[in-house]
């Protein structure tokens, strides 16, 4: 069989999402909930006011342990792994040598070992980036037995709190171990909505009844890949493969607040010095929030123009905002272009639409960092 052919495979929530009447898609290889019956709006805005359950088994899990673990990752990404304290998490990339990112991702300091999130796309060859990596020098392990769960919203961690006691002792970007119904759970207060909330690190035989049972808190309602692209746009937040990828730089991207200060003079990472040079002199474009005018959305792919009608960028993300109720983009621009107010256009169906460049997010964040 070719790639293509290859059977998807399937989240230990499968059977729960095909029991809740979920519209199924491919999604990086796996078989994925677009959407439940209620719909994208219902339960993109359910999860703003409420708790919203979201099945991102998908993701890359895995851990590296010994004394050179955090050199190690810190030889592979920009960030600040080596003073990262126990139960502290930080998001980081992995570089390449032309400045570009081969993922973005999420590291914790679980106290004995450095816990690792990776996009499920990327998966395979973070993998094997990092048990290369490793080898001779720590331990590293995959966690394909285990399910990951997202609980987002601004009531997540109340509903959390009343199945896993202890959670709402967590600080955003923090984390900590937990046991439910004897199984091992690792639990951090992030997520990928702006909203709070947690992601919960599961074993496999364990998810689907975790799942349930934070289902049946009265404000969790179960959300698909749908509203989750549409909450992290409304965040200003990255999609691998999008908004991010081997030819965009952190910097570019707008995440110079992910790279600590002295590794950006000291780099060690690969693509140190194209990245330290566009810290110094500024990146050739940026990545900026867009507000079209009128109804039309700008879809990925769209060119951005200038007033003469010349092409300065292209959407790399755009879609309808349902706490907005009005079309939003982000994508690049080149960087004369990037301060907000500059009045733009977006090439839809070969007509010029006015569009304006603004600051994101374009919904206020609602993280617990006190």
């Amino acid at each position: 069989m070719s790639s293509s052919e290859q059977p998807l495979l399937k989240t230990p929530l499968h059977a729960l999402h095909v029991e809740l009447g979920a519209k199924m898609v491919p999604f990086a290889g796996y078989d994925m909930p677009v959407q439940y019956p209620s719909g994208i709006l219902t339960e993109h805005l359910h999860t703003r006011a409420e708790a919203g359950l979201f099945d991102v088994s998908h993701m890359g899990q895995c851990w590296m342990s010994g004394p050179q673990a955090a050199d190690i990752v810190e030889s592979l990404t920009p960030g600040d792994i080596k003073t990262l304290a126990p139960g502290q998490q930080r998001y980081t990339q992995f570089t390449l040598p032309n400045g570009g990112i081969a993922d973005d991702l999420m590291v914790s300091n679980a106290g004995d070992m450095l816990l690792l999130v990776v996009n499920a796309a990327c998966k395979q060859d973070d993998f094997a980036r990092l048990r290369q990596a490793a080898q001779g020098r720590a331990r590293f392990e995959t966690l394909d037995e285990h399910g990951l769960l997202a609980l987002q919203g601004p009531h997540a961690v109340a509903a959390l709190e009343r199945v896993v006691p202890g959670v709402a002792q967590l600080k955003f970007m923090t984390g900590a171990r937990f046991v439910w119904e004897g199984a091992g759970l690792y639990i951090t207060r992030s997520g990928y909505t702006g909203e709070d909330g947690c992601e919960i690190s599961v074993p496999a035989d364990k998810t689907e009844a975790l799942a349930r049972a934070l289902l049946a808190q009265p404000e969790v309602k179960p959300i698909g890949l749908g509203a989750r692209d549409s909450l992290r746009l409304e965040a200003g937040l990255c999609l691998y493969g999008h908004d991010i990828d081997t030819e965009s730089s952190p910097i570019e991207a707008g995440l110079l607040w992910s790279i600590p200060k002295h590794r950006r003079n000291t780099g060690g990472f690969p693509g140190d010095t194209v990245i330290i040079r566009q810290i110094a002199g500024g990146p050739p474009r940026r990545r900026v929030g867009i507000l079209p005018e009128g109804r039309a959305p700008a879809r990925e792919g769209t060119e951005i123009v200038d007033a003469a009608g010349t092409k300065i960028g292209v959407v790399t993300s755009g879609g309808f905002a349902p706490s907005l109720n009005r079309p939003i983009a982000m994508g690049y621009v080149g960087r004369d272009f990037a301060e907000a107010g500059t009045k733009v256009g977006l090439l839809v169906r070969g007509k010029a639409l006015p569009a304006e460049i603004v600051k994101m997010p374009f919904v206020k964040k609602s993280y617990h960092k006190v």
